[in-house]
């Protein structure tokens, strides 16, 4: 038996999140159905779960087999999954590599177009939003959480499942029209991106202070935290593994 990695991109917009459920399109049930007649029936196993909705450039998928040839297979995933879903890259790795538990770090990145009028060619993975932002406040409400925090009051908690991450780096830039964001972190809990995002948007338009930022983060309460932003504007950009940094962008400060 060979495991193999599979690098992936995708836009979530028609899929009713990355894992399988009964009765809804996921991205996970249409790889799995093209690659079936490849694998047989090989669970496969991915390094970040992303919500209904939520895009991938960076995702990765691991899977254990029969040896494949990997070009006519990455030639027929692509031909099956076109235009969602673009398989990118298929390789053979060695034993015992896992695409959740052999990474090191994610990286996410969120667009909001800040302009009065939405452009409807970047709309599927743009959250237009007309009041205008601080990206200055923004930056200084999410310096902070730089470093290892529990991170319950960001997260939809699931039973049993530790909170706490370690964020390795965290900044927002505007560049025109585009206010961007972008994250890396060992591990992300359920939604806390999105709510981070949601946080610094409220504090960006001036209905939350800055004062409130350190008690809300320190909180156990999510209901504080002001709601997720939607999560269309959402893309998973990078997974990290041994000998295979995490590349953090070139305009986040050295210091974040």
């Amino acid at each position: 038996m060979v495991t193999y990695r599979l690098d992936l991109a995708y836009n979530g917009s028609g899929f009713y999140g990355y894992a399988i459920q009964p009765d809804v399109r996921t991205v996970q049930g249409e790889l799995e159905a093209a690659l079936a007649p490849h694998t047989g029936a090989a669970d496969t196993f991915v390094a970040g779960r992303t919500d209904r909705g939520v895009h991938a450039s960076g995702q990765v998928v691991s899977f254990t087999c029969h040896e494949l040839d990997t070009a006519r297979v990455l030639r027929s995933l692509n031909s099956q999954l076109a235009p969602e879903i673009a398989a990118r890259r298929l390789r053979e790795v060695p034993a015992g590599f896992h695409a959740r538990f052999s990474a090191t770090g994610r990286a996410y990145r969120y667009r909001i177009g800040n302009s009065a009028v939405h452009d409807p060619l970047s709309a599927v993975t743009t959250w237009t939003f007309t009041p205008e932002l601080d990206v200055d406040a923004m930056n200084r409400a999410v310096e902070p959480l730089v470093g290892v925090h529990d991170f319950v009051a960001f997260c939809r908690k699931r039973e049993g499942e530790s909170t706490a991450r370690d964020v390795f780096w965290v900044g927002w830039r505007r560049t025109g029209e585009i206010v961007e964001f972008s994250i890396g972190a060992n591990a992300f809990c359920h939604q806390m991106v999105r709510s981070i995002v949601g946080l610094s948007v409220e504090v960006g338009r001036g209905r939350m202070s800055l004062d409130a930022v350190p008690g809300i983060a320190a909180s156990t309460d999510r209901h504080r935290a002001t709601g997720s932003a939607p999560p269309h504007g959402l893309v998973l950009v990078a997974v990290a593994y041994e000998h295979e940094p995490l590349l953090k962008p070139s305009w986040i400060p050295e210091s974040s």
